[in-house]
């Protein structure tokens, strides 16, 4: 179960939750409808109104994630949060022809349901003026969901990072490019779009400021994060490669590692019998089991047994990214079925930063 998110359901094996910040949204439109003097009951359309948009958004979502499936990457879920979606991908493709299309999925979804709408009131003769957009009377509800799903689609295909039209540009750029050199034009084209929604924002929408900040942080992420992967071309896991590690028995109680602490400062503990791994212990999750569950607690009622495995020859460009989509600072590493070490994010980026100076 993740974290402060609610599980409201899966498809094609890739759950969907809602984090609690959603409803802030909801309840803030339900008031602001409320307050205008209409009541519960079109307090209650305008909240439904966001539930139905954010509806899409989740098909949205899929259409990422389903178009990542078609390439062998799995989605471990897909989140809502009050400034939208989620799909958390293992990675995007490597292949600009398959990035393009996985970008492109998520805004062609909004498309369909734009033009599945606009057939249905065009026959039905409901269609209206577009100055009817920002109108949110019971009677515009599908007209304004049909214009909110193109309204979704133009933003998400703003050529700016993280925005899907960032990715966009990046695949586009990078049939004549390295994915590096095409990500750093791409980052930059974002981070100036940025500039100017935050300068906008200060004389029209304050919202474009909020807007703009995203996008700016989101670009420079985005570009770390492919210059990392660059500078660990050639690297393997052995090039990193911790073999000096203490192992924990999973029936040991808390209060004998307490000199194991002291002794160490050692960030990961892996609790073995027979040389096979059973979980992992964190230093920051031992010292607060001793502190709320005391020394008589066992290793195995702490320990994580959803952790990340790599093998020795894996390429460290992989065990990175891996490490990175699940949100994981260390992975255990096995030669043939056989525990040999683990490696840690830090120690990655440690080589990412000698691998950069090197090449000053």
């Amino acid at each position: 179960m993740k974290k402060w998110s609610l599980f409201i359901g899966s498809y094609a094996g890739i759950k969907v939750f809602v984090h609690w910040t959603f409803w802030i949204i909801v309840g803030w439109i339900f008031m602001m409808h409320f307050e205008m003097g209409h009541g519960w009951t079109e307090g209650i359309k305008g909240a439904f109104f966001i539930i139905v948009l954010f509806a899409c958004v989740v098909l949205h979502e899929f259409g990422h994630a389903l178009a990542a499936k078609k390439y062998n990457i799995p989605t471990r879920d897909i989140t809502l949060y009050p400034i939208g979606g989620v799909a958390s991908l293992n990675r995007m493709p490597d292949k600009p022809a398959q990035e393009l299309v996985v970008a492109l999925a998520g805004p062609v979804v909004n498309i369909v349901i734009a033009g599945t709408l606009f057939v249905l009131l065009y026959v039905n003769d409901e269609l209206l003026p577009i100055s009817k957009i920002d109108h949110m009377s019971s009677e515009d509800f599908w007209f304004n969901i049909m214009a909110a799903n193109v309204i979704l689609a133009v933003f998400n295909l703003i050529p700016a990072f993280p925005m899907d039209g960032g990715r966009v540009l990046r695949a586009l750029l990078a049939f004549r490019l390295d994915k590096l050199k095409a990500t750093t034009i791409a980052a930059r084209v974002g981070q100036f779009l940025a500039i100017v929604f935050v300068f906008l924002g200060f004389f029209s929408n304050f919202w474009l400021v909020f807007i703009g900040l995203f996008i700016y942080l989101g670009a420079g992420v985005e570009q770390m994060h492919e210059s990392g992967k660059s500078a660990l071309v050639g690297f393997t896991v052995k090039d990193v490669l911790i073999a000096q590690y203490t192992c924990l028995s999973p029936t040991e109680t808390l209060g004998n590692l307490v000199q194991i602490l002291q002794s160490t400062q050692e960030e990961v503990f892996l609790v073995t019998e027979n040389n096979h791994v059973h979980g992992v212990l964190t230093r920051k999750d031992l010292i607060k089991g001793l502190s709320s569950y005391g020394n008589d607690s066992y290793v195995s009622d702490l320990m994580r047994k959803d952790f990340v495995t790599v093998d020795t020859n894996m390429p460290l460009q992989q065990v990175y990214e891996k490490l990175m989509s699940n949100n994981s600072q260390f992975a255990t590493v096995l030669d043939d079925g056989q525990l040999k070490g683990i490696v840690t994010l830090k120690g990655i980026n440690e080589m990412i930063i000698v691998t950069r100076e090197r090449k000053k």
